[in-house]
């Protein structure tokens, strides 16, 4: 009788290399957790805090592009320039806009 020897193909190889792979990734997915207790505070607190923040960060973008209109504005003054007093005029009033989103949004009753 003669003896077979059996060989693994390269691919049975790596398949075999990435079910094992897989086995071990889902394992320490399963071993390392680690439990997340939530506060006792109402989640809506944490959402307006967040909603907050997001509005103070819009508040300086507006506050910073208002600056800017300023800014055109003037030097179109000081250039007689009536296109750049237009361009100074819309940044100014789209500063204002986006520096009081907040307050224009609760006004309207979306927030």
């Amino acid at each position: 009788m003669k003896k077979t020897v059996e060989t693994i193909t390269a691919r049975q190889r790596r398949a075999k290399r990435r079910y094992f792979t897989a086995v071990l990734t889902l394992a320490l997915c399963a071993a390392m957790t680690c439990p997340a207790f939530a506060a006792g505070s109402d989640p809506l607190t944490i959402v307006n805090n967040l909603s907050d923040f997001i509005f103070s960060i819009i508040k300086a973008v507006g506050v910073i592009v208002l600056g800017w209109g300023i800014v055109q504005v003037g030097m179109s003054i000081q250039s007689h320039d009536a296109s750049q007093r237009t361009q100074g005029f819309l940044c100014l009033f789209g500063g204002l806009m986006i520096a009081f989103a907040k307050e224009i949004l609760t006004t309207i009753g979306a927030l």
